[in-house]
């Protein structure tokens, strides 16, 4: 999969989960949500998953962003505070480099 097809994979995911989470805050609330994850060992589960997803994108993103010259702390800051918002639009918004010419 290239840097194209990932980037609208992104922004493909991004809007369903934007509603769903915007549902989830109505519905329940911030800590609501939360509130909901802590109650069975079957969410914690689920809960300790996302953890561990957001921790290895964090790790994966540093030097990403490095070598495509781009900031990452926005984005560790999204991840720490909404979660999966942090990769999805950091992969949204992946610059995708123009086809070049063959020069041959």
């Amino acid at each position: 999969m290239d840097r194209r097809q990932i980037r609208n994979l992104a922004i493909f995911m991004l809007i369903p989960f934007s509603a769903l989470t915007a549902w989830a805050v109505y519905e329940y609330g911030l800590t609501g949500i939360f509130a909901n994850q802590l109650t069975t060992s079957a969410g914690i589960q689920v809960l300790v998953d996302l953890v561990i997803a957001m921790i290895l994108f964090l790790i994966w993103m540093f030097p990403d962003a490095r070598k495509s010259g781009r900031n990452p702390w926005p984005y560790v800051v999204i991840t720490l505070l909404a979660g999966c918002f942090g990769p999805l639009l950091y992969l949204a918004l992946t610059k995708v480099e123009s086809p070049t010419a063959n020069p041959a």
